[in-house]
């Protein structure tokens, strides 16, 4: 099972927030430690289940040492997250397509909130099943 670091900060007057440094944007909270580790191992999975359904590459964890070495996370708690979540290995390929598909592509995606790489996995899949 891979573990990612996990950052709780704790402001005086709220809950236990957790922030993930490999997953910017990613953040939890909880009404005590126990609580927060909870909520921050379910938030962890669901987020790297969304990446996975878009195709996006999970990054490799980040070490305590990097993450401790950024001056903005020295007053945070660092705690190990399991990540539950089924994680594949991405590849990255290199495809040839007409300018004006991959133009279209690009503007499906960007309108359904999605990657390039999220869209086409999804409509590669969406075709091998119509098709079986």
């Amino acid at each position: 099972m891979v573990n990612f670091i996990g950052l709780i900060h704790k402001d005086e007057g709220s809950d236990y927030g957790v922030s993930f440094p490999d997953f910017p944007g990613v953040v939890t909270a909880g009404q005590d430690l126990d609580d927060a580790r909870v909520m921050a191992t379910e938030a962890l999975a669901l987020h790297v289940e969304g990446m996975i359904e878009d195709g996006d590459a999970i990054p490799e964890p980040s070490t305590l040492e990097a993450v401790m070495s950024d001056p903005d996370n020295r007053d945070a708690v660092a705690v190990l997250i399991p990540l539950k979540a089924q994680a594949r290995k991405a590849v990255r390929l290199n495809i040839t397509l007409p300018e004006d598909v991959l133009r279209d592509i690009d503007a499906y995606a960007e309108a359904h909130g999605l990657t390039r790489s999220g869209f086409l996995a999804q409509a590669a899949k969406r075709q091998m099943s119509v098709e079986r």
